[in-house]
């Protein structure tokens, strides 16, 4: 790449795009072990799963918009994130768009033709970051949801043409969650496909500026990221009512990803569980389908998390092995989450796990 600042995916032809997109999707695993054939015996060649990029095309939306967050992008280049990952000992960032995502305002019917079109904008430009750096980049692909159509589309050319990794999705959008009964479609298609679902939060539209002494990144995000977890838990009846199938259950096959170690979920931790968060239940395998089952089998990344009050919570309730590495580039540098970790109180095998080997169960062609 010549220029990372002004590189534009569509100067390409669709040959030359899926012809890159096709050699990145087959020797993922080839380069990954070569680029770090040479590191050193203790570096742990890291993966991270939280880690944003933005075209050139996003990134000036965003600017125009001001949502919050906006200013870190501005001078933003592929190459500042190698820079970021070298120094952490990242072999392999996957990339997802932060929030808001494709569309900047509420109404989506507004902006609906320029957000289909922008996530693809997006998905081409980090499908050429994964071909032009050799291993160093994975791709959650962008979806135009809440448009079911466009995303269906979306999901078969990210997954088929640029070999994506998986799939990065806001929490909600407009007044819905990702367990909303709308999304089914889209999330059965994922499942059919097992795929990667990654999720990072927003602020959903009925709670802009709920405390207009700080930001929605404070107390806002953290909450939607719960409210999505329990959309997609929920079984429909309440805790003590007959049960009705979940989304987690109808979606066994997707492999969930929570940012920020699952936001609010702690501290909400027996309202959505009840009588399950005793130190008895905890102890035990949980009934399949319930909801500890499936807050179980999610797993969920350190991003802006890396403290011991919150890792050995998370850790309590779904174990060190669903914990994965994420550090929330470029809001955050990747070495204060690699060095924060040192402190969580986690053994040597456990950060190993949270590092790469956690990751590398649901990304299996990262594990050379």
């Amino acid at each position: 790449m010549k220029n990372d600042s002004i590189w534009q995916p569509h100067n390409l032809s669709r040959r030359e795009l899926v012809a890159g997109a096709v050699v990145a999707g087959a020797g993922s695993l080839a380069r990954t072990g070569a680029l770090w054939a040479q590191a050193p015996p203790n570096n742990p060649r890291r993966l991270d799963l939280h880690h944003h990029f933005g075209s050139p095309r996003w990134i000036k939306k965003i600017g125009e918009a001001k949502r919050q967050g906006w200013q870190q992008f501005q001078d933003w280049t592929p190459m500042k994130s190698l820079e970021a990952m070298d120094k952490a000992g990242v072999s392999t960032a996957f990339l997802s768009c932060t929030e808001p995502g494709v569309w900047v305002g509420d109404d989506f019917a507004k902006e609906r033709k320029d957000a289909i079109s922008l996530a693809r904008d997006m998905n081409d430009y980090g499908a050429r970051m994964v071909a032009d750096h050799n291993g160093r980049f994975g791709l959650f692909a962008v979806l135009p949801l809440p448009d079911i159509d466009a995303s269906l589309r979306e999901i078969a050319y990210a997954l088929d043409t640029l070999y994506a990794d998986g799939v990065g999705l806001l929490t909600s959008y407009g007044d819905r969650w990702l367990g909303d009964k709308t999304f089914e479609p889209v999330f059965d298609e994922l499942n059919r496909r097992n795929a990667i679902v990654y999720s990072h939060p927003t602020d959903a539209t009925c709670c802009h500026n709920l405390l207009p002494m700080t930001s929605p990144g404070t107390i806002e995000w953290q909450t939607d990221t719960a409210r999505s977890i329990f959309s997609v838990v929920a079984d429909g009846g309440g805790l003590n009512s007959p049960r009705v199938t979940s989304p987690a259950t109808r979606y066994t096959n997707i492999r969930f990803v929570w940012s920020h170690a699952g936001g609010s979920l702690i501290g909400l931790m027996n309202r959505f569980l009840g009588a399950q968060v005793s130190a008895a239940s905890l102890a035990q395998t949980p009934p399949v389908n319930s909801r500890l089952h499936h807050i179980r089998r999610f797993y969920y990344d350190t991003a802006q998390s890396t403290n011991p009050l919150q890792m050995q919570a998370l850790k309590g309730l779904v174990g060190a092995s669903q914990i994965v590495f994420g550090a929330d580039y470029p809001y955050t540098t990747i070495v204060d989450h690699v060095d924060g970790l040192k402190t969580c109180g986690f053994s040597a095998e456990e950060l190993r796990g949270i590092d790469r080997n956690n990751a590398v169960r649901i990304l299996p062609k990262y594990k050379a």
